[in-house]
Formats: structure tokens, sequence, C-alpha cells
């Protein structure tokens, strides 16, 4: 069921509908690039605030993108979506640093924004075939794996994302038995959100990324789960 030779997704169906929220981003667009060269593609639908005026933030805007692609069955999707930084400030070093607005502004982007983009899109999964959606989490969202502390805005707003992608999954069971939702780590990208903080980890470009993110995914046959890159585990 792994990625074949001109295959990313060997285990959806031929000519399979794919739709990729945040496709104007760093890891949005190389996974735009490599499922645009999958020889099983049928369809690729790009939603992005620069070329369709999508807004994360509003779920009418949401709910309205929804309803213009509801013509047919969704195989694949992506929410490529995130901020690391906003307002200009760094992720906070302490409890000192703590700041509402920031902090609100982390959750709006980084989980209640999925949230809406699983609400209106995760219905239009095909029910009859195998189906795959992934929202790209951080690692950093593990309660489990916090041995270092601080970033509590960013680190909380991932942790609240996995619990969504997790309810989320069990909910859509009931409908679509076929679907694997995955909140899934893309490693540490190279892209101008990770640039400033990426400084002594191993890095990966986003072609790289896309590649591994796909192949994981491919292999995925359990839903509600929280895994790496490479297909590995890792705790809440």
């Amino acid at each position: 069921m792994g990625c074949e030779a001109g295959s990313h997704l060997g285990s959806l169906p031929q000519g399979y509908r794919a739709v990729v929220i945040g496709a104007s981003g760093g890891i949005g667009r190389a996974l735009c690039d490599r499922l645009r060269s999958d020889e099983q593609l049928g369809e690729l639908v790009e939603v992005a605030r620069g070329s369709d005026g999508f807004d994360l933030l509003s779920e009418v805007n949401i709910a309205d993108r929804a309803g213009r692609i509801s013509n047919g069955p969704i195989h694949l999707l992506i929410c490529a979506t995130g901020v690391l930084t906003t307002h200009g400030q760094s992720p906070e070093k302490s409890l000192r640093q703590i700041d509402p607005e920031i902090m609100l502004s982390q959750f709006r982007v980084n989980a209640i924004g999925p949230a809406l983009v699983a609400k209106h899109f995760l219905p239009q999964l095909d029910r009859r075939s195998r189906t795959a959606a992934v929202f790209l989490s951080a690692r950093v969202g593990s309660i489990t794996d916090n041995k270092k502390g601080g970033w509590i805005s960013y680190r909380a707003s991932k942790a609240a994302l996995n619990q969504i992608v997790r309810t989320a999954s069990i909910e859509l069971t009931r409908t679509h038995p076929n679907a694997v939702v995955t909140a899934m780590h893309p490693g540490t990208v190279r892209t101008p959100l990770s640039a400033p903080y990426s400084k002594g980890h191993p890095t990966v470009s986003p072609e790289e990324a896309a590649t591994s993110i796909l192949r994981a995914l491919d292999r995925q046959t359990e839903t509600g789960k929280f895994i790496a890159y490479d297909g590995s585990p890792i705790e809440w």
C-alpha cells in the first residue's frame, strides 16, 4: 500500500480528488507540486488566501469554499496551515511573557481554523473508498514529550489541534469507516516560519518534507493518530 513508482499515494483510488488548504505556504506549495506529479491524481483543488481569498479565521468563508467544491467527493484532504509567531512576537520563553492576545491569535490559527476546516471539509470525504486527511501539527504539541518548557501558546495551540483531530476522527468513523484522519509533525522544514528557530536542529527542504508526508500518510492505516513524517508514532 506504499508509494509505488509514479504514484505518491497508491492506497487512494485511481483518479482521486485532493484538496490542499494552505496551498501557498512553503509546505503547502511543495505538497501541491508532489501531488501534480502523481499519475493517479484526478483533480487538485488548491485553497489559499493569496489565490482565492481564503480566510482561515472566518467560518462563513470556510463554509463557502467547501460548498464550492461539493460537486464531488474528496479522497485526500491536507490542512497545511499554521503560525509560529504572531504580531511580530517570538514564542514565549517563560510564563512571564504570556500575552493573552498573542495566545488567542495562536489558537485561532492553529486550532480553531483547522477545527472549522474539519467541520466543513471532512464530511465531503468519499464514503465508499479509502480516504485520508492530514492536519499538520508539531512535535512540540506533545504534552508527554515536553521536556524543556517555553513556547506556551504555540505548544498549547498544537496540543489543542491534536485533540481536535483525535475527536474528529472518532466521529467520522461512524459515517466514513474507510477514512484515516491524522495529525502529523512534518519535521523542521526550511521555511520562513521555522528559519529563526531551526539553529542546531536537522532540517529538510519543503520538497523532502512533502514526499515524506505523503509517504507516511499513504502507509497509515489507523485513524486518529499523531505521527511524525517518517510514520513513527508521537505520544500525545
